[in-house]
């Protein structure tokens, strides 16, 4: 179950983290696997790791943010084989109130987390329409309906996500074309390392127990949790699954209240 033989999938943000475990599973379930990132040298390692364990992965060097870039790499890609799967999974965080968020950390927010998935959008259903089909995963989070201390502008743009999400899934369902987000809660991936490590320093250990507590389940996400999921939905067997947001949490948002 759950094969993608013959599939070729666009991983944003798809060489680290919750992107880099979607890039191998999709990879492992026989997908050829396109990865969009801004490092293109840990691109290019991770693909060449994924192709040593016998999976096809290939790497590009792109700012989700600038149009003209993605449009042309879609067109490349598509022109040798059929985009059939993409996933939005590309993004930044922000930490900030309303008072404490700048003008340029909503626009930074909005061209990332906002414009980039709406540009990939925006250049592969064109070619999903002409193709007969093709599924879209966007990552939104629990941010996005759930209220989250300190992230106004980053739980704006996930709201955002999960609105386009029911959009592109309403408008394009009559093109066999199946649009979904998922909704993790906290992930433990090395950018909440880096967090910790920032902010409270001499005091990781003690702060990622917190931080993981705060899930009722008692700890974060792995990566390939989230993964699996996204497999699910790219696959057949999800063939009857479109315009739905599915939380992933451990229980944060039904437990915790």
């Amino acid at each position: 179950m759950f094969k993608l033989h013959k599939k070729v999938a666009v991983v944003t943000g798809g060489a680290s983290g919750i992107g880099l475990e979607i890039s191998r599973a999709f990879a492992k379930q026989g997908a050829t696997v396109h990865i969009f990132e801004l490092n293109i040298d840990l691109a290019e390692r991770e693909a060449d790791l994924i192709n040593a364990s016998g999976g096809k992965a290939y790497c590009h060097k792109v700012d989700v943010s600038n149009q003209e870039v993605v449009m042309r790499k879609m067109a490349k890609i598509n022109a040798i084989q059929p985009i059939n799967i993409l996933v939005n999974n590309a993004g930044i965080a922000h930490i900030g109130t309303v008072e404490t968020t700048e003008e340029a950390d909503m626009d930074k927010i909005y061209n990332i987390n906002i414009k980039g998935p709406y540009n990939c959008m925006h250049a592969v259903i064109p070619y999903m329409i002409k193709n007969e089909g093709g599924v879209i995963i966007n990552m939104a989070s629990i941010a996005a309906t759930v209220g989250i201390p300190d992230r106004f502008a980053y739980s704006m743009s996930k709201g955002a996500i999960y609105s386009m999400t029911l959009q592109v899934a309403r408008d394009y369902v009559a093109d066999n074309i199946r649009c979904n987000s998922v909704s993790p809660a906290r992930v433990h991936t090395p950018f909440v390392d880096g967090f910790i490590k920032k902010n409270y320093p001499g005091k990781e250990k003690e702060m990622f127990e917190k931080l993981s507590k705060t899930q009722p389940i008692g700890r974060m996400a792995k990566p390939e949790e989230i993964a699996a999921l996204v497999v699910y939905l790219a696959s057949d067997e999800a063939s009857f699954v479109t315009g739905n947001d599915y939380v992933i949490d451990g229980g944060f948002v039904k437990l915790n209240n």
